[in-house]
């Protein structure tokens, strides 16, 4: 079954089930999927009733699709993502923004929990992504190009949104909420990675690291949907002086950040 016979059959089951049409698309990581219990007059659907969707299977990550109302747009919002490392192909991983694309959604905001490696960054920190690296050797365009969703050869050199970033940065400033900026680098996982490893991936200019949102942003992009990226610090991973971590830690951190978090994103819809 073709790529487009399955995103048509997940968006014709979604909207039977609703009466909006969303026009923002939200992935909430790890831990901030709260975000989503915001949304007013909401539709909430269960990955695993969507025809082709995969199902979540990492704690922190609730597993549904919530559709309806936040700050007077209406939005789609994925409680929780799919990653590589649950065994999904990078096609099923970013099925969902395809899916999304398909409903009508021509701008998506990706967040993220992940670890910092810019020794100026600190746990509970927030920062706006500016340019990933990918380091998962894998591409969620490889194979056939289905030509009625985008070019075989898209261009990323403005893969996030520069005006969503300036627009970003303004309702923080008018918060008095400091973010920081960076490139995300993004793996494959489920292992942490080792000091040796991080310590690499620094000097290769990442302020970040993780293990999802750049095959989402490869294909938000391959779809020409314009793209805003924020991610969660919710660990120091700095080679050189690197203490043991927990998955249990990651969604302890960004649960304390998820006030100034919803609190941004919320604003950030408002004016965008």
């Amino acid at each position: 079954m073709s790529l487009r016979i399955k995103m048509d059959e997940a968006v014709s089951f979604i909207t039977s089930q609703i009466t909006v049409k969303p026009t923002i698309g939200l992935i909430l990581g790890s831990g901030l999927g709260d975000l989503a219990e915001e949304i007013v007059n909401a539709v909430k659907i269960d990955y695993h009733l969507i025809p082709h969707f995969p199902a979540s299977t990492v704690e922190g990550h609730a597993g549904k699709l919530v559709i309806g109302e936040l700050e007077g747009k209406f939005v789609v919002a994925m409680q929780g993502r799919f990653h590589a490392y649950e065994g999904y192909s990078m096609q099923e991983v970013t099925f969902p923004v395809r899916v999304m694309k398909g409903l009508g959604i021509e701008s998506i905001v990706v967040t993220n929990a992940c670890g910092g490696m810019n020794p100026t960054f600190t746990a509970g920190d927030l920062m706006l992504i500016e340019d990933h690296i990918n380091l998962t050797s894998a591409n969620p365009l490889i194979g056939e190009n289905e030509s009625t969703l985008g070019p075989r050869f898209p261009d990323m050199s403005r893969a996030y949104d520069t005006d969503f970033r300036e627009l970003f940065r303004e309702v923080a400033n008018r918060n008095s909420i400091k973010i920081q900026s960076g490139v995300y680098a993004s793996i494959t996982g489920p292992t942490y990675m080792t000091p040796a490893e991080l310590i690499m991936v620094r000097h290769l200019g990442a302020d970040t690291i993780g293990m999802s949102t750049v095959p989402e942003v490869i294909v938000a992009n391959h779809m020409g949907m314009k793209v805003l990226g924020v991610s969660c610090i919710t660990d120091m991973a700095i080679g050189e002086d690197l203490e043991p971590l927990t998955h249990e830690q990651v969604v302890e951190v960004a649960n304390r950040t998820k006030p100034t978090f919803i609190r941004l994103i919320k604003e950030f819809i408002a004016k965008v």
